[in-house]
This record gives C-alpha cells, sequence and structure tokens, in this order.
C-alpha cells in the first residue's frame, strides 16, 4: 500500500509518509525553521456526550481534547491527527477554542524529509506517559 502524499499547492511546506513503527507521519518537505507556522488546522467539535462512542473506535487514537475545561472533543483536519508523539518533539500547537483550529508551529529547526512530531502531552517538555505508554 502506497502511502506516501507527496506535498501539494495547498501544503507545500509537508507531506505524508511511513514513519517506521509509528504508521503515517507528517514530514517536511523542505527545512523549516523554528517559529516557523507549519500547519494551521480547522478541528471538527463533538460534545462531550460522544465521547464514549468515539473511545470505542478507531478515531479514539487520532481526537484532541478541546475546550477551555477539555470536555468536549476535536478531529483535526488537514493533516492535524497524523502528526506523531514524541517526548522531544521538534514542534508544537496551539489550540485557538474561538476559531475551532490548531495552529502546528516548529518548536525548533527541522530538516527536509525529517518527522514532524509534536509531544501529546500539550507541553513539549512534559515527559508524563501517553496512553500508549502506560
Amino acid at each position: 500500500m502506497d502511502t506516501f502524499i507527496p506535498p501539494n499547492p495547498i501544503r507545500p511546506n509537508i507531506y505524508v509518509n511511513i514513519s517506521p513503527g509509528k504508521g503515517r507521519g507528517v514530514f517536511a518537505a523542505h527545512p523549516l525553521k523554528a517559529g516557523e507556522i507549519i500547519e494551521i488546522c480547522p478541528v471538527l467539535v463533538l460534545p462531550p456526550n460522544n465521547r464514549p462512542q468515539i473511545d470505542n473506535t478507531k478515531l479514539y487514537d487520532y481526537y484532541f481534547l478541546w475546550g477551555e475545561d477539555q470536555s468536549e472533543i476535536a478531529i483535526a483536519l488537514g493533516y492535524g491527527s497524523l502528526y506523531n508523539h514524541s517526548y522531544q518533539p521538534n514542534a508544537e500547537y496551539e489550540a485557538d477554542y474561538d476559531s475551532n483550529t490548531l495552529t502546528f508551529i516548529c518548536y525548533k529547526d527541522i530538516d527536509a524529509d525529517e518527522e514532524i512530531t509534536v509531544n501529546y502531552n500539550c507541553d513539549t517538555d512534559d515527559d508524563t506517559p501517553v496512553w500508549f505508554d502506560k
């Protein structure tokens, strides 16, 4: 199965490819600088009462906790739900609850063809085990 998705005019900085041991991931199409915006993703927000159903599907591994009280869930569009986790990430994301977007930003310089990773704990320095490491 060919999962490589080349850069396109809408997302010329990134592409999707196989990440060894992780499935698909997002990669830099060319060098990116710290502080550079990688992608702004709209999200679909679902109410708290949908979470039990979603938790029993494949989407469980792809949603973000959402809202000021983190009671809602959000599915990121674009490549937003395909960024893989690292405890030493090279990118971070910021949630905008008013505009329902996630902005992915380079935390450090990223080389061409390097995988772009974020810390799923929402803090680049947080090494608390995430659900699949517990």
